[in-house]
């Protein structure tokens, strides 16, 4: 093997590594930023539950616990849409943030692998 392609192999491997661990603490960072959502939404969705029980225990008539029990479901039909489109463009964020370093690298390494 030549020296070129020694330094070339050396070159390409401290890429790869550098890339590999780019994207490691990328999702390293992004998992903890999820597990502080997920956390975020059970918390609110106690204290929602919490509210919601106390409201339904404080009404006066049969026709007043059912229309508050609709509004509670479609409020929570609701929210449930919401939180989870949230979560998931969170998701989307922290998988391309992952491996946006190895993608770029291996985009690299083929448009090398061309000349």
């Amino acid at each position: 093997m030549t020296t070129a392609t020694v330094e070339q192999i050396t070159t390409a491997t401290k890429a790869n590594v550098e890339a590999l661990t780019q994207g490691g603490n990328a999702a390293i960072a992004g998992f903890q930023e999820l597990a502080k959502a997920y956390q975020a939404l059970a918390t609110k969705n106690a204290e929602k539950l919490t509210a919601s029980i106390q409201a339904l225990a404080a009404v006066k008539s049969p026709t007043e616990f059912v229309e508050l029990q609709q509004k509670l479901v479609k409020e929570g039909v609701d929210a449930a849409v919401a939180d989870s489109r949230n979560i998931a463009e969170l998701t989307n964020a922290v998988f391309t943030a992952a491996f946006a370093p190895v993608q770029k690298q291996v985009e690299a390494f083929q448009k090398s692998a061309k000349k």
